[in-house]
C-alpha cells in the first residue's frame, strides 16, 4: 500500500480531543465535494460520538477509512458511514454489545432495592435497542442478518483482519509496501549520455524530485568526446583550395569558431573549487579532467569532515556542565570575524536538517 495522505487522524478515546465529531465537521466542511482520507487507531468510546461521526462521514459521501493498530467497539462504528473501509494486514478489530456504567454502594432496604431492580430493568431495555440498533448497522455493511451479528457481538473477541474482511466488517486487507525506485526514459538518456552506469531498475513514466536532479546533474557533466587522429584543420585544407595556405585555414575556422560559439553560463563557486577563474558551462555541457573531478571530490570530503567536527562540538557542549562566567560575552570593543563562506554552508545545512527532523 502506497503512503496515504490522510486529512483525518482519529486516535485514542472516541469522544476525547483526538477523536471529536467537531473536528471531523471542520475537516470534511474544508473538504466539502472532495474524497477525504481517514485513519482510525482507537479502542473505543463513546457510542453517541461515534453514530454522530458516521452521519457526518455518510452525508460527506466520499470518506475513505482505514484501520492501523486495535481498534473496538465505538470506533468501528464510526467507520460505518465511510464509502471505504479498509485495513492494515496486523491490525485487528472488535465488536461486542453495548453497556453502560453502574454502580451501587451502601445499605439498602427493600424499596431500595426494588427501585435499582426498576432502574436496572430500564437500562437493559435500552441496551437493548441500542445492541439492534448496531447490529443494524454492522448488518448493512456486512449483507449479513441482524441475528448474526447479534450472536457476534455477544460473543465478542478479536477478529484479525482477514477475519474482519470475511464478515464484511472492511472492504479491503492492506499491505505495505515500500514503492520500488522506477527508471524514466529521460534520466536513462541522460545517464547513457554522460556515460553514467543504468542500473536495472523497472520504467516508469513519473519522474519524481529525485530523478529530475539526477537528470540535471547528468546533463551538465558530459562525458569526454573521443577525438579522431585526423586533425581538422587538416582535413579543412584538402577540401580547400590547393594553393591556400594551412595558417590562413587555421584563422579562418577559428574566425567561424568564435562566431559561432553560443553564450555561456559562469559559475563562480565551482570555478573557485576548481581554482579556475570564470568557470563557464556552454550549451552542450561540460567536460571535468580527473583532476578536476578530484578538486571536486575533495571539497565534498572537506566539508563533510567539517560538518562530523562542529557536530561533534556541538555534543560535547551540549553534555558538558554550564560554566559560571562573570565576563561580559558579547563586548562592544571586539571585533566579530565575518564567516567564511564555507561556515554559512555548514550553518545552512545543519538548519536544513533540523527543518527537515520537525516535518512529521
Amino acid at each position: 500500500m502506497k503512503n496515504t495522505n490522510y486529512h483525518l487522524h482519529l486516535k485514542g478515546y472516541v469522544g476525547g480531543c483526538d477523536f471529536d465529531r467537531n473536528y471531523v465537521d471542520y475537516i470534511l466542511a474544508r473538504n466539502e465535494g472532495k474524497p477525504v482520507n481517514v485513519l482510525i487507531d482507537s479502542l473505543g468510546g463513546s457510542l453517541a460520538t461515534a453514530l454522530s461521526i458516521a452521519s457526518a462521514f455518510r452525508a460527506h459521501g466520499d470518506v475513505t477509512v482505514h484501520f492501523v493498530g486495535m481498534n473496538a467497539s465505538a470506533a468501528t462504528i464510526a467507520s460505518l458511514g465511510a464509502k471505504h473501509i479498509s485495513i492494515d494486514s496486523s491490525a485487528m478489530y472488535l465488536v461486542h454489545k453495548c453497556s453502560a456504567e453502574f454502580f451501587e454502594w451502601g445499605s439498602l432496604n427493600a424499596d431500595q432495592l426494588a427501585e435499582v431492580r426498576d432502574n436496572c430493568e430500564a437500562a437493559i431495555r435500552d441496551l437493548n435497542k441500542l445492541d439492534n440498533n448496531v447490529a443494524s448497522m454492522y448488518a448493512g455493511k456486512c449483507s449479513k442478518k441482524q441475528e448474526a451479528l447479534l450472536d457476534l457481538m455477544r460473543e465478542g473477541g478479536w477478529l484479525t483482519a482477514a477475519e474482519a474482511l470475511e464478515w464484511g466488517f472492511v472492504d479491503e486487507v492492506t499491505q505495505f509496501n515500500e514503492e520500488k525506485p522506477v527508471l524514466t526514459d529521460a534520466v536513462a538518456s541522460a545517464m547513457a549520455a554522460a556515460g553514467m552506469p543504468i542500473p536495472n531498475l523497472p520504467m516508469g513514466t513519473n519522474e519524481s524530485l529525485l530523478t529530475r536532479f539526477i537528470a540535471a546533474l547528468a546533463s551538465i557533466f558530459k562525458p569526454n568526446k573521443v577525438e579522431t587522429q585526423a586533425d581538422p584543420i587538416e582535413v579543412k585544407s584538402k577540401t580547400s583550395d590547393e594553393n591556400q595556405e594551412p595558417e590562413n585555414t587555421e584563422t579562418q575556422v577559428s574566425n567561424e569558431q568564435n562566431q559561432s560559439e553560443p553564450m555561456k553560463r559562469l559559475f563562480k563557486l565551482v570555478g573557485a573549487v576548481l581554482k579556475q577563474e570564470d568557470f563557464a558551462v556552454g550549451e552542450d555541457g561540460v567536460t571535468l579532467t580527473a583532476d578536476q573531478m578530484q578538486c571536486i571530490e575533495d571539497a565534498f570530503s572537506e566539508r563533510d569532515e567539517r560538518n562530523s567536527e562542529l557536530t561533534e562540538q556541538v555534543n560535547a557542549l551540549k553534555a558538558a556542565p554550564a560554566e559560571k562566567s562573570n565576563s561580559v560575552v558579547d563586548s562592544p570593543h571586539e571585533k566579530n570575524e565575518p564567516a567564511s563562506a564555507f561556515d554559512g554552508f555548514a550553518k545552512t545545512v545543519n538548519t536544513a536538517k533540523e527543518l527537515y527532523k520537525m516535518v512529521p
